[in-house]
């Protein structure tokens, strides 16, 4: 019945900045926070960013040691720190990051535009307590991983890269939100190649996500963090390309694209067709032996038009009643 329909109370909602605070956290922990899924938050129903429930706040905060516990998960160091805490060189610690052995979790840019890599140190220490790991801690670097240091192998972009894409695919609530997280992984130019129909293209860019702000739009700072956010190993490219095709292909089976609404073109001049009856339907024929109109000749009838459209004019010379019998004349002949 109408009268006993129950409306379900409106959740309140945080915030990114205002749920940080609630939370005792900095801006930055709260986001690694919310990327590594420890803080579970909603969309938000007007449009905007991501929100927190205070019912998600308030679990927080009731756990174990909070805030320390939660600060301590989502600490991020950087390669001097992290070889403090793992008992082993600067030196030592930037070659395993390299060989893509330690991921990194995020990045910043210092005053140099030197990209400054952040790991968590919960995962430091686990991969040093790791006895399987003893060998490459305290030994020799084997001479195969040596080679591939030496032609340049830097895995840590591309590892940052797939562990971004796994937060931004928690995050998306939509088949074509997940089509647009991984075409943020690749240039332009490769996602037209797949994603063939311009409107589709479009609404993917709707959804597709832009890296991590840093520096002003426009700026160098912000052209770097966009080349590291774009795919450049071959193998990478694949798989992403591949992703991409696949994720779309189901976006397009939950909701087509949106397209505009065909134009109405005037089309040719439409012909009357005769209708079922149209040979039994009779049509009076005037017949020509019977007419009572005498038909009129067609000299006279010219003459006659003539006369009237122009009248004869007086002929000078000629005397007045000469004149006028003979257009008389002429006028009944």
């Amino acid at each position: 019945m109408p009268g006993d329909t129950i409306t379900q109370p409106r959740q309140h909602t945080f915030s990114a900045g205002r749920a940080a605070r609630e939370l005792g956290l900095k801006r930055r922990e709260f986001d690694l926070a919310v990327h590594l899924g420890l803080i579970r938050t909603v969309p938000d129903e007007g449009g905007g960013g991501r929100r927190v429930t205070g019912a998600e706040i308030e679990w927080l905060r009731s756990g174990p040691g909070h805030p320390e516990a939660l600060r301590g998960r989502v600490r991020a160091v950087g390669t001097t720190e992290g070889s403090d805490l793992m008992e082993i060189s600067s030196g030592r610690f930037a070659r395993l990051a390299r060989l893509g052995l330690l991921v990194p979790v995020d990045f910043y840019l210092n005053r140099y535009r030197t990209v400054v890599w952040l790991y968590l140190a919960e995962e430091l220490r686990q991969f040093a307590s790791d006895e399987e790991n003893a060998r490459l801690l305290k030994a020799r670097t084997p001479e195969e991983l040596r080679d591939r240091l030496a032609a340049g192998l830097d895995l840590r972009p591309r590892n940052w890269r797939g562990r971004h894409l796994g937060f931004l695919l928690r995050q998306a609530d939509d088949p074509w939100q997940q089509a647009g997280a991984v075409a943020a992984f690749l240039d332009p130019v490769q996602i037209a190649e797949i994603v063939t129909d311009p409107y589709e293209r479009s609404h993917l860019h709707r959804f597709r996500p832009r890296p991590p702000a840093h520096g002003a739009p426009g700026s160098p700072a912000s052209h770097l963090a966009e080349q590291l956010m774009t795919a450049d190993d071959p193998d990478e490219i694949g798989w992403l390309r591949a992703d991409l095709a696949r994720a779309v292909q189901e976006a397009r089976a939950h909701r087509p694209a949106p397209r505009p609404a065909p134009r109405r073109t005037p089309g040719p001049a439409r012909r009357t067709t005769p209708g079922p009856d149209a040979a039994h339907r009779t049509v009076p024929v005037l017949d020509p032996v019977h007419r009572t109109v005498p038909a009129l000749d067609p000299t006279r009838r010219t003459t006659q038009a003539s006369d009237r459209a122009h009248p004869v004019p007086p002929t000078h010379g000629e005397p007045r009643t000469r004149r006028l019998l003979g257009w008389l004349r002429r006028r009944n002949a």
